[in-house]
């Protein structure tokens, strides 16, 4: 499946519920089906810089794919970095970094996060941006 139609599942999903406190229920919902990330990638080069909450994000690239793997301590980040895994993971470098990620603000994602929030969703696209990058520059 290509980003933008995982991308658009994404939003077909959301479009499902009109109040906001059942949109954040599916976050913790998907937070909570996600794999544990290793101990071993618990680590503080992993820990994302400007997330309120930590976040530990592990990016390995398999068969030319970036395939990410998370955790978070808090739920409804750790939904937030779930749904931007189920977008971006398994794609190519180039596919990551072309990626507009259009669903973030269709879903109202943005806009129901606050400042603090929205700062570590910045932070963990960038994060995930600056893997494929790496990814690329070694190719």
């Amino acid at each position: 499946m290509s980003i933008n139609e995982i991308q658009d599942e994404v939003i077909e999903e959301f479009s499902d519920f009109d109040d906001w406190m059942d949109k954040y229920q599916l976050l913790i919902d998907l937070g909570n089906e996600q794999q544990p990330l290793p101990e071993k990638y618990k680590t503080e080069q992993n820990l994302i810089d400007g997330c309120q909450s930590r976040v530990w994000l592990q990016a390995d690239l398999e068969d030319g794919k970036v395939v990410f793997s998370a955790e978070s301590d808090a739920l409804i980040v750790k939904g937030i970095v779930t749904l931007l895994i189920r977008v971006l993971s398994g794609h190519t470098p180039d596919e990551i970094l072309e990626a507009d990620l259009y669903f973030i603000e269709q879903i109202g994602l943005r806009e129901h996060l606050s400042p603090t929030r929205s700062n570590g969703l910045l932070a963990m696209l960038k994060q995930m941006k600056l893997y494929a990058l790496a990814f690329k520059a070694k190719g």
